[in-house]
C-alpha cells in the first residue's frame, strides 16, 4: 500500500517531553538489529530500511509510518549484514550475506532489487563466490553520474580461523546494468589481515565515489586505518595503500553491556558543489583516550586521499564517557555532515542515549544533540549487531538505531528537524500536542494540546493522501494553557482507516498518526 507521497510544506516538528525530534518505532518483530536505512534521492518520501537477519521495512510518507516484511531469496538465502542503497532511477537495492540451499554459508554477497520502493524484491544476483571462502562485511555505493554500482567487502579464507596461513582481504566488484550482473571480484588491499574477526582482520570497507568518478575506500586492519583509490572505475588501484593513521586500541572495542562492538570506518565524499566539494571523510570510533572513553572521530582529505588531517573529535562532551557505534552521511545537496552514535555522557552506568552531530563547515565544528526520547539499558547477552545507520538528502535526515526495552529488541528512526538543531526547545516550539486518546479508537477520541503563549492555530485531520478531511479549529486565536478538543469521525462521514491530526500555526506544524477502527 502506498502511503503519503508528499510531506507538509510547513516546518514539521515532532514533540515530546524529552526530545525535539519525533521518534518512530519501525518494528519490534523478529528481534531486529544491525539496521540500515536509505532515502530515495528522487523522492524523499520513499525510505527503505533493513535489519538482521532478513527484515525489510519501507515507508512512503517520509518515515512516519512503516510496512514490515521478510526478505527472501530462494536461490541464495538471506543471512544478515543488511545494506540499503538507491540508484539514479530511484530503484532500491538490498545487499546481504548468503545462506544458499546449494553452497556454503556466507559464500557470496547477494544483491536484491526493488523497482516499487521496497514493496517487492527480485530473487537476487550475487558476487564474490570463491569456493568455500567466506564473504562478509560489505557495503555499496552508486555513481550518480553513471549509475554504476560499486561494492567492497572482506573475504575470509576461513572465517574465524587462527591459522596464520589463513588471510582476510578487501574485495571489489561492480555492476553496470542495475545489479543484474557483477564483475569478477578482485583484491584491492596490499597487506592482508588474519581471519579471527578482530583487530588484525581487514574490515570496514565502505566505498565512496569522487567528483570525477574516483572510487575511494578505507578500512581497518593490521596497518591501522588504511585508504585506497581507483581512477578507472575499479580496474586498477594504488600500488601501495595509504595509511591514514593508527587505530589506537584496535577496532574491536569493549563496551560494558554490549556483547560485541566495533569502531570500523565509514568513507564518504562531498559531491554537493559547495565549498568542501571533493573532500573525502573517514569516520570511526576508537579508545585512544582510554577504555572508559570511546570517542567518535573524523579525518578528512582535500587532495584525493593522498594526505589526511589529524583526527577530529566529533562528540563534544567532557572526557570519560562512552560514544560508540558511529555512522555518517553527507547531504549531497548541502554538504552538511550528519553523524549518529550511541552516547552515555549523561550517566554513570550503562544507560544509553542516541545522539547525532551535524557539521556545516566541513568537519571544523559540530553541533551535538540528543535524538532519543529516553535512554535504554543494553544487555551483554543480547546481540545489537555491528552498526547503526543514517541517511540524509535535501534536508531530510533519517537515522536508524537498535533499542532494547524489557528484553525486546526494536529498531527506530527519528524525524529530524534540521531547523531545530542547536536550538533550545522552549524557544523553538511554542506549543505541544499529545497523542490522541484513546488510540486506536472506534467512535470518538480527544486531542490534547498546550500553548505556551496565545497563538493563532488550526487543528485539522488529514487522510493518508495528505488531503484535509476535518477542520476542528480554523485559524483562531487561542489563549495560553492546556486545551482538549473532542473528535468524532462519524460527524464528517469518515470511514475507518489511518489518519493524521495536526496542530498548525503560520510557521509550524505538529503532526501525529491515529487509527480509526
Amino acid at each position: 500500500m502506498r502511503y503519503l507521497q508528499a510531506l507538509f510544506v510547513f516546518l514539521l516538528i515532532g514533540m515530546c517531553v524529552h526530545a525535539q525530534h519525533q521518534n518512530v518505532m519501525i518494528s519490534n518483530s523478529r528481534s531486529p538489529e544491525e539496521p540500515s536505512i536509505y532515502i530515495n534521492p528522487k523522492n524523499t518520501s520513499e525510505i527503505v530500511a533493513g535489519s538482521n537477519i532478513s527484515n525489510v521495512f519501507y515507508s512512503h510518507d517520509g518515515g512516519y509510518t512503516w510496512s514490515v516484511d521478510v526478505l527472501e531469496s530462494q536461490a541464495y538465502g538471506v543471512w544478515g549484514d543488511p545494506v540499503i542503497i538507491a540508484d539514479t532511477a530511484g530503484d532500491f537495492y538490498f545487499f546481504h550475506l548468503s545462506n544458499p540451499p546449494n553452497g556454503n554459508w556466507i559464500d557470496r554477497i547477494v544483491c536484491q532489487k526493488s523497482t516499487d520502493s521496497g514493496v517487492s524484491w527480485n530473487d537476487g544476483t550475487y558476487m564474490g563466490l570463491n569456493g568455500a571462502k567466506a564473504q562478509d562485511k560489505h557495503w555499496a555505493v552508486v555513481d550518480q553520474n553513471t549509475n554504476a554500482i560499486y561494492v567492497t567487502w572482506t573475504q575470509f579464507d576461513v572465517y574465524g580461523s587462527s591459522n596464520p596461513d589463513d588471510k582476510s582481504d578487501i574485495m571489489f566488484s561492480k555492476s553496470y546494468d542495475g545489479g543484474m550482473t557483477w564483475s569478477d571480484a578482485i583484491k584491492i588491499n596490499e597487506v592482508s589481515g588474519d581471519c579471527i574477526d578482530d583487530d588484525n582482520t581487514t574490515e570496514g570497507a565502505v566505498p565512496a565515489v569522487g567528483p570525477n568518478g574516483e572510487i575511494y575506500v578505507a578500512w581497518a586492519g593490521p596497518e591501522g586505518l588504511v585508504f585506497d583509490r581507483s581512477t578507472d572505475e575499479g580496474e586498477t588501484w594504488l600500488d601501495e595503500d595509504i595509511v591514514i593513521g593508527e587505530f589506537p586500541g584496535g577496532w574491536a572495542i569493549d563496551i560494558p553491556g554490549i556483547s560485541r562492538c566495533n569502531g570500523l570506518p565509514i568513507t564518504l565524499c562531498d559531491l554537493s558543489g559547495g565549498p568542501n566539494h571533493g573532500t573525502i571523510y573517514v569516520n570511526w570510533t576508537d579508545q585512544r583516550n582510554g577504555e572508559d572513553d570511546t570517542d567518535v572521530w573524523l579525518a578528512k582529505s582535500v587532495d584525493g586521499g593522498f594526505s589526511w588531517s589529524e583526527p577530529i573529535r566529533v562528540n563534544d562532551d567532557g572526557p570519560g564517557k562512552q560514544q560508540f557505534f558511529s555512522w555518517m552521511d553527507i547531504d549531497q545537496t548541502t554538504g552538511d555532515l550528519w553523524f549518529v552514535f550511541y552516547d552515555r555522557r549523561a550517566y554513570d552506568d550503562n544507560r544509553t542515549d542516541v545522539y547525532m552531530a551535524r557539521s556545516q563547515d566541513g568537519g571544523s565544528t559540530f553541533s551535538n544533540f540528543k535524538i532519543s526520547e529516553s535512554p535504554f539499558d543494553p544487555w551483554s547477552s543480547v546481540f545489537f549487531g555491528d552498526y547503526n545507520n543514517v541517511s540524509a538528502h535535501n534536508g531530510v535526515v533519517r537515522p536508524i538505531w537498535t533499542r532494547l526495552e524489557g528484553g525486546s529488541l526494536s529498531v527506530w528512526t527519528a524525524i529530524i528537524d534540521v531547523n531545530l538543531v542547536g536550538v533550545d526547545i522552549a524557544e523553538a516550539i511554542p506549543f505541544e500536542l499529545e497523542q490522541n486518546f484513546p488510540n486506536p479508537f472506534t467512535q470518538t477520541t480527544w486531542f490534547k494540546y498546550k500553548l505556551r503563549r496565545p497563538e493563532t492555530i488550526s487543528l485539522r485531520v488529514y487522510d493518508i493522501t495528505n488531503r484535509p478531511v476535518a477542520t476542528l479549529i480554523n485559524n483562531r486565536e487561542v489563549n495560553a494553557g492546556k486545551h482538549v478538543t473532542h473528535f468524532e469521525p462519524g460527524e464528517y462521514g469518515l470511514p475507518a482507516g489511518i489518519y493524521y491530526f495536526a496542530l498548525e500555526t503560520k510557521t509550524q506544524v505538529i503532526r501525529k498518526k491515529m487509527i480509526y477502527q
